[in-house]
């Protein structure tokens, strides 16, 4: 069984098959998602849907695109959904310095406002960063952060060790797939220890190149985790069985889902 610890579901892209795309999943033994949030209103819409789906999870959080687009009781509300036992995470947050969809102090006082939160209510922080490791890096130490995931990681190995300090585990996308972009990272691969290596899709983005047949619309979902699977257990000499033990773990550890392999999805 995997578990799938990136997925953006109320994506628009699959407002038309979205029912379809779980029983997918979990078709391919893909017995747990995580879904991500990353703003209020998408928060929302995860936790009623995993309120109907046994084996769906949730974050709650403010993505650093969005941080420009807060409301003014903003945190009041992530404070509630915080509450939710389906909520097992704070995010997707961080910096993202490339896009710059929001001016950066905007960001920086958003993200602050959630880590704030995570260590609060116990809960680990769903991270983004991209082009912005350094003041994120610095941020983190700030505040003392050891309680988290650092959400589809694509740095190098000097990036990985300095989040492997803090206590950070790792999620691993289909961008080691990538024969172009992910040379660093399947070089950093190996320097990941056992127990903080997680897997995600984060579809419908990041279809892993290596699959085949492509499918027609080009769009990822949970199903194809597996594909990403495949690579990471052949970099790192494991089996896919050995690979799915323990990522499953690392994710229970790591996120305290309740459901247990026979109970996913039931």
């Amino acid at each position: 069984m995997w578990c799938d610890i990136g997925v953006n579901l109320f994506s628009s892209q699959f407002d038309k098959d979205r029912a379809a795309v779980i029983e997918r999943a979990a078709q391919a033994d893909v017995a747990q998602l995580l879904l991500i949030g990353s703003d209020i209103d998408e928060s929302r819409q995860n936790s009623a849907f995993c309120l109907q789906h046994s084996g769906c999870f949730s974050t709650a959080g403010v993505h650093p695109h969005q941080a420009a687009n807060v409301k003014s009781d903003w945190l009041i509300e992530l404070q509630a959904l915080s509450r939710q036992a389906e909520v097992v995470a704070i995010g997707e947050c961080g910096l993202d310095f490339n896009r710059d969809f929001s001016p950066r102090d905007q960001q920086q006082q958003v993200f602050a406002e959630q880590l704030q939160l995570a260590g609060l209510c116990g809960k680990p922080v769903y991270l983004h960063e991209r082009d912005a490791f350094t003041t994120q890096l610095a941020m983190l130490k700030e505040q003392q952060v050891s309680h988290g995931v650092v959400h589809c990681f694509t740095g190098d190995v000097t990036q990985l060790k300095a989040y492997l300090e803090l206590g950070l585990y790792i999620g691993i996308t289909g961008w080691v797939c990538d024969e172009r972009r992910g040379e660093a990272l399947q070089q950093a691969l190996n320097y990941i220890p056992s127990d903080k290596l997680l897997l995600e899709t984060d579809a419908p983005y990041l279809l892993p190149r290596t699959i085949q047949p492509k499918p027609k619309s080009r769009r990822n979902e949970p199903a194809y985790l597996p594909v990403v699977a495949q690579m990471v257990a052949r970099l790192t000499n494991r089996s896919m069985d050995e690979l799915a033990t323990l990522t499953w773990q690392n994710s229970r550890r790591l996120f305290g889902f309740q459901h247990s392999l026979s109970t996913a999805y039931a």
